[in-house]
């Protein structure tokens, strides 16, 4: 069978059973074991005066090694039925609606639950957050998500199959571990950092452009072009530039890291910036509409 057709049998997998507990909790998850295998180089190769170049030689192995693995197992007898499965538990829309809609539900009981229920979700610090920067966070977080967890694993499964998956999911991971500016990972993690930029470039522009063609908002591609640009990645700006503007919400704006403030720039910041559980809902529809466009250009493609 092609790509787009072992894709087509993931995605709808993936939005039937998402991940379920009674598995995971007995067995490791893909994304887990990636997890283990950055920390283990965090811990093994991050330090002395030549980080970068540790960094660089580390993630490359890694890297290598993922593209392996998934072209092996692909290779396999009856290897399509491992890369439905593994597409599947790889591609993250169940489980981002999940966590995103306990957000809105938790919010609906208070201020205090509502922070709790995004902590689980979103690495700034949320101890001070009243609830619209509950909401914000979210929100901005299902957009971001969207992109890297469900767009960007598709589109690289339909260019290079369980290898283009394996390599993309091993690079997020590296990132969203590694790839930070501060002292003990600006140099380490420079080169996961970048690989994971230039993976997502396309389909984060991709992402916002399904959101506005499927909400036909005046202005919104007008917006996008303007504050996309202005957020702190290259890429996420992109799907949270474009949900803001369908949602008519501003986002993104100042926030706290591990206790720094930071006067983040706004997005589409002449929309409302008192976000709420409903729009926290809203979001989640965006979410499941742009699914649906994916599933369908995805069927297309397979059937063509």
């Amino acid at each position: 069978m092609n790509h787009a057709t072992l894709l087509f049998i993931a995605l709808i997998l993936d939005a039937i059973f998402g991940e379920p507990r009674w598995i995971w909790s007995r067995l490791a998850h893909p994304a887990v074991l990636m997890g283990r295998a950055v920390d283990w180089l965090d811990r093994t190769h991050n330090y002395g005066n030549d980080r970068f170049r540790a960094g660089l030689f580390g993630f490359g192995f890694l890297a290598i090694s993922a593209w392996i693995i998934g072209w092996v197992l692909a290779a396999l007898r009856g290897g399509f039925v491992i890369e439905v499965v593994l597409a599947a538990m790889l591609i993250e829309k169940k489980s981002l609606v999940t966590h995103v809609r306990a957000v809105a539900d938790a919010l609906r009981l208070s201020t205090g639950d509502g922070r709790l229920a995004v902590a689980q979700i979103v690495g700034r610090d949320t101890s001070e957050m009243d609830g619209p920067d509950v909401a914000r966070a979210a929100i901005e977080s299902a957009a971001e998500n969207l992109s890297d967890g469900v767009i960007a694993p598709v589109f690289w499964f339909l260019i290079a199959g369980l290898p283009g998956l394996m390599l993309y999911k091993l690079t997020n991971t590296a990132d969203s571990m590694i790839g930070y500016l501060n002292p003990k990972y600006a140099d380490f993690g420079k080169a996961a950092a970048r690989f994971d930029d230039a993976l997502n470039w396309i389909p984060a522009r991709l992402t916002a452009f399904l959101i506005v063609a499927l909400y036909l908002q005046p202005g919104a591609w007008k917006i996008i072009r303007r504050d996309a640009p202005l957020h702190r990645s290259p890429n996420a700006g992109w799907p949270e530039a474009a949900t803001a503007a369908v949602l008519g919400v501003a986002l993104s704006g100042p926030r706290s890291y591990g206790g720094r403030h930071r006067d983040l720039p706004w997005v589409n910041g002449e929309g409302r910036r008192d976000a709420n559980p409903t729009d926290i809902d809203r979001a989640t529809g965006v979410l499941w509409r742009v699914w649906g466009a994916v599933l369908l250009i995805v069927a297309a493609i397979a059937f063509a």
